[in-house]
């Protein structure tokens, strides 16, 4: 087919406006299932401390009639602590960036500013999971908080060379998790840690993993079988709610927890601490261009790792 002489196209035309929608079009997922789920607190110094206790063994107890009563040693409670730990993020735009009309958004700062809030949320999520230890910090390094892998050390399944972290005492540093070999996840891993968690007095009601572990966990068959209608054309493939002999948990996937961790938790256990929280601060103008900083200062708090159990050193992919 071809075209007429000298017809005028848009390849050759000057001032067509542009077809850009006024739609910003974001599937960063910004759910953060671990901090979402537990409490939240005040802290009060960098150094955030709280205490635990527990009750003596129970045993058969059975006294002679008029016998002289002994006493007991008493017990103290156990004083444990983290360290806060600072997240930040930061934005700048120009004056003049914040003044034309751009597509999408009606003030450039605002909508930078939105961004980074959901960001530093979801680096929170991150932190808060990670396998890292309880550090102080100094002059020119920042002070960390001991994630949730350090805390959980009584409930555990792990590989053979894989070892348990620490959070440390008053006085002394924690020490990182040892990642082991990996190995597949299994249902007899899960159900171990769940009876640890159950015999020392948890009742877990949530369990937390990666994609390649949930897909893993959904194809545990327990001690049922799936039976559907012949009418039924849907094929359930997932297990949202796991019926332990403990009680049921709900299975809650993690984007950003490892997903070489399974986390068996009692989310009552577990609060963050918050020293500051979120705030948007302004910082001085030093040109022609406005600067805003968004942070928290926080740290996790284990109000008694008991509870809560982990299966670690999961083949993850």
């Amino acid at each position: 087919m071809a075209i007429v002489a000298n017809t005028f196209q848009t390849y050759a035309a000057i001032g067509n406006r542009e077809d850009l929608s006024d739609i910003i079009y974001n599937i960063s997922p910004t759910d953060t299932p671990f901090m979402s789920s537990i409490g939240k607190e005040k802290a009060s110094g960098t150094l955030h401390e709280w205490q635990t206790d527990a009750l003596a063994q129970a045993a058969t107890n059975a006294q002679v009639e008029g016998d002289e009563i002994t006493f007991l040693a008493v017990n103290p409670t156990v004083r444990i602590n983290n360290q806060t730990q600072i997240s930040r993020k930061s934005v700048i735009v120009s004056g003049t960036q914040d003044t034309v009309n751009s597509a999408g958004r009606n003030n450039e700062l605002a909508y930078q500013i939105s961004k980074s809030s959901k960001e530093l949320k979801r680096d929170m999520e991150v932190v808060l999971t990670n396998n890292q230890s309880k550090g102080a910090g100094g002059a020119a390094a920042a002070r960390t908080l001991a994630g949730l892998p350090s805390w959980i050390q009584a409930n555990t399944s792990k590989a053979a060379n894989g070892a348990n972290g620490a959070v440390g005492g008053v006085d002394t540093p924690g020490i990182l998790r040892t990642d082991g070999t990996q190995r597949a996840f299994t249902e007899a891993q899960l159900k171990d840690v769940v009876k640890q968690c159950w015999d020392n007095g948890g009742d877990p009601s949530m369990i937390m993993l990666g994609s390649f572990n949930k897909q893993k966990l959904s194809g545990f068959t327990g001690g049922s079988t799936k039976m559907t209608s012949a009418e039924d054309k849907r094929l359930v493939a997932a297990i949202d709610i796991y019926e332990s002999d403990f009680g049921s948990m709900t299975v809650v996937p993690n984007r950003f927890s490892r997903n070489r961790d399974c986390f068996v938790l009692s989310p009552d256990m577990w609060s963050v601490a918050f020293l500051r929280d979120f705030q948007l601060m302004d910082l001085a103008k030093t040109g022609d261009a406005q600067k805003k900083a968004m942070l928290a200062e926080y740290t996790l708090v284990s109000k008694n790792e008991l509870a809560s159990g982990a299966v670690f050193d999961l083949t993850a992919a």
